[in-house]
């Protein structure tokens, strides 16, 4: 497995950028859709856009708690080892989730994430966490993988709702 998956999304760009406008661009999709259009999937198997969305504020939630492990681990010591999650055995509770607090926990979020962000120095992007599937990444691998992940969910999205206004 490689150890940003999402990097040719990024293509070598700045993550900060696309992590900032990620939110309003998932509300100007959504905005004005029926809930039929909302909560339909795409195909048998696929998800619908709220089940996009929903993914994305757990993704979010998970992102946060790696960035901030990653720099709780002291340097002289052992560096933090990454969880990994199976999205499709969490997707499996989406049926419940609405887009709304989907939308608003990922703007809250990631709004927490861009302020933490904005604490880390130049050393601290290069500190280190080991992800199990992955490989050694440094915590700036972790944001750019942020950031490829919201372009690949965006263009999906844009997809899904090319033709539904």
């Amino acid at each position: 497995m490689e150890l940003n998956p999402y990097a040719k999304y990024l293509d070598g760009h700045d993550p900060i950028p696309v992590l900032t406008s990620t939110s309003e661009r998932l509300h100007a999709l959504t905005a004005g859709l029926s809930g039929a259009q909302i909560n339909n999937p795409p195909a048998p198997g696929k998800w619908s856009i709220c089940n996009i969305i929903a993914h994305l504020a757990d993704t979010e939630t998970v992102f946060s708690f790696r960035l901030r492990q990653t720099l709780a681990a002291q340097t002289d010591q052992p560096h933090h080892i990454i969880q990994p999650f199976d999205q499709d055995a969490w997707a499996q509770r989406y049926a419940v989730y609405h887009i709304e607090p989907a939308l608003a926990l990922f703007q809250a979020m990631r709004n927490w994430n861009l302020l933490f962000l904005a604490t880390i120095s130049d050393d601290e992007r290069h500190r280190p966490a080991t992800h199990p599937e992955r490989g050694t990444m440094t915590l700036w691998t972790i944001v750019e993988t942020m950031a490829g992940h919201d372009i690949n969910h965006l263009q999906q999205l844009e997809r899904l709702t090319a033709n539904k206004s």
